[in-house]
């Protein structure tokens, strides 16, 4: 599959929370893992961080010289048909990206919430059906961003 905006943008979130965790944990004194471990992966993830910012330039710079993969079709096929598209009206890139970030903590939450070992396995289902839902609506938003950016570029390209 092809980087797209979207894809490359869900990315970054999806680091800046896990960036957000490792810092909390840091600051924790009920860490399961020590600092010194907290503090290596810390670094890795700012290095990852620095090449995504570099990537996220070059796709965009790339894009409006009409060379990057603007949308890509999603084949997904797993959620009913009323479960796709409900994200509400967006209107520009900049509310999608912050659609997708806010989607992205939310599922980040579900999936701590599915990992309880002191739930019984009915409450789990739920929060599984809750994960499908916003995972659906995270790839909505994902899709949301290309449409938004390639109609951008296009505008951009006429002028």
């Amino acid at each position: 599959m092809a980087e797209t905006l979207g894809s490359l943008v869900d990315k970054l979130t999806i680091k800046c929370i896990r960036e957000f965790y490792l810092k909390k944990a840091l600051t924790s004194k009920k860490s399961l893992f020590p600092a010194a471990q907290l503090k290596q992966k810390l670094g890795v993830l700012t290095r990852q961080k620095k090449l995504l910012d570099e990537e996220i330039d070059t796709f965009i710079s790339t894009a409006l010289r009409g060379k990057s993969v603007l949308r890509e079709e999603k084949l997904k096929l797993y959620n009913k048909p009323q479960d796709i598209g409900r994200i509400g009206k967006i209107d520009t890139t900049g509310q999608a990206i912050d659609g997708l970030a806010k989607k992205n903590f939310e599922l980040w939450q579900l999936e701590d919430e599915a990992r309880r070992t002191d739930k019984p396995l009915a409450y789990i289902g739920q929060i599984k059906r809750k994960i499908d839902l916003a995972n659906q609506q995270r790839n909505d938003l994902i899709d949301k961003i290309d449409e938004l950016f390639e109609k951008n570029i296009t505008g951009i390209k006429r002028k």
